[in-house]
């Protein structure tokens, strides 16, 4: 299942809108006023179905992830010197990939979880995330997310 990953061009906050490959609304993300990131994901008939919140005061940067209001996991920045690494407390899974070029793939137990890259030549932010389960979608996004916001926030 491949999802496309669109950032809002003129937005004060960080919002993006998530689609099927059809073309169809899967998820829309919208950014709060707080310290640190705040992304709610709302599914496409405008329920919040999980949150992306970056933890504040910490060394490297961390980002906790919630599917509705149950904590399911975290994603932490490791120490590196050329490239960025990540660690993903949640389902097991592991990063692999070229942070740099924005192209990496999360690996669970079974195999390749999702594949995601960024589009290049593109107005706003565009990723593609390849999900082996559809029932993973939603902590990829969470995933991604953090990742880009980590990113947002360096520059």
């Amino acid at each position: 299942m491949k999802l496309l990953f669109k950032q809002r061009f003129f937005s004060w906050f960080d919002s993006y809108d998530v689609y099927y490959e059809d073309g169809t609304v899967a998820y829309t993300v919208k950014g709060e006023l707080s310290w640190g990131h705040c992304l709610r994901i709302y599914d496409s008939r405008g329920a919040c179905v999980g949150t992306v919140q970056e933890k504040v005061l910490t060394f490297l940067p961390k980002f906790e992830m919630y599917e509705g209001e149950r904590y399911v996991g975290m994603v932490c920045r490791k120490w590196s010197f050329l490239r960025p690494k990540y660690r993903i407390e949640c389902c097991g899974w592991n990063v692999e990939g070229d942070f740099l070029q924005w192209d990496y793939t999360l690996v669970g137990t079974s195999g390749v979880v999702a594949r995601v890259w960024k589009e290049i030549l593109n107005w706003t932010d565009t990723y593609v995330l390849d999900v082996a389960d559809p029932a993973d979608a939603l902590r990829v996004l969470m995933f991604t997310l953090a990742v880009d916001a980590e990113k947002c926030s360096k520059n």
